[in-house]
């Protein structure tokens, strides 16, 4: 089965479907760069808060802007893949945006799930709990970053 990339739009609708039969949508974002067990455990939790995991992903241009000009390291289409074909994801969303607060509010997940390293802001948190949602913040797994492997790599082989 090929992994699910949708528009905000299908995204919606697959929402409006989840929520007809009694279900639950979950939101989170991030790059997934280059996946390592720390986002395997991070998006196991995210889908075990609801009954399905929508992933926002930032796009190429997002993540250079937020990560510098050598990243991401695997292009869009590539992540968008690799986070798909996960058990834990239902469906991934590709964004432009610096942050997915307007993709939050197009979805209008139930659950929102970040890292507690953005405990200080979540975005999207105010339209979520505004429509009665909630914001759960997960555990990171510590020593596991994309950056952390990319040095790592870096260091081994020159």
């Amino acid at each position: 089965m090929r992994p699910r990339v949708l528009t905000a739009e299908e995204a919606r609708s697959e929402r409006d479907r989840l929520v007809a039969s009694g279900r639950e949508l979950v939101f989170t974002n991030g790059c997934f760069d280059i996946l390592h067990r720390g986002h395997a455990e991070y998006l196991a939790f995210a889908r075990s808060q609801g009954d399905a995991l929508c992933v926002g992903l930032n796009s190429d241009a997002s993540v250079r802007r937020s990560k510098g000009p050598s990243r991401p390291v695997n292009c869009q289409e590539d992540r968008a893949f690799v986070l798909g074909s996960l058990r834990a994801v239902d469906f991934v969303v590709i964004f432009d945006e610096d942050e997915p607060k307007e993709l939050i509010a197009k979805i209008l997940p139930r659950v929102l799930v970040k890292g507690k390293d953005w405990a200080h802001y979540v975005s999207g948190r105010d339209v979520v709990e505004s429509h009665g949602g909630r914001v759960v913040l997960a555990d990171m797994v510590e020593g596991r970053s994309t950056t952390g492997t990319i040095e790592r790599l870096i260091q081994t082989r020159g």
